[in-house]
């Protein structure tokens, strides 16, 4: 994968798990994210999926709280996608 490629589907992801996002502060964190994997260096493309994966467990979490079940499964299916980009383009450990 280029790492035009690895940098554009990691914006695409945390693009949709924000939109996905019914917290602001987790909401706000992705943005920031999504701004550090578009501007700053390929080599920190791991701790920022990896970040966001936490978040999407904190995002899961608050909406299974609150009863969410649409949100909830939206976040899911978000992390899911992210947990297997991380793992193909090699950003995270299996």
């Amino acid at each position: 994968m280029t790492q035009q490629y690895l940098i554009g589907e990691a914006s695409v992801l945390l693009a949709e798990l924000e939109a996905s996002g019914t917290e602001p502060d987790a909401t706000r964190e992705l943005a920031r994210l999504r701004r550090e994997a578009e501007t700053g260096p390929v080599s920190r493309l791991g701790p920022v999926a990896l970040r966001a994966l936490e978040l999407t467990d904190e995002l899961c979490r608050e909406s299974l709280r609150r009863g969410d079940a649409l949100a909830f499964a939206r976040q899911c299916a978000c992390g899911a996608e992210l947990r297997e980009f991380c793992l193909c383009a090699q950003l995270a450990d299996p």
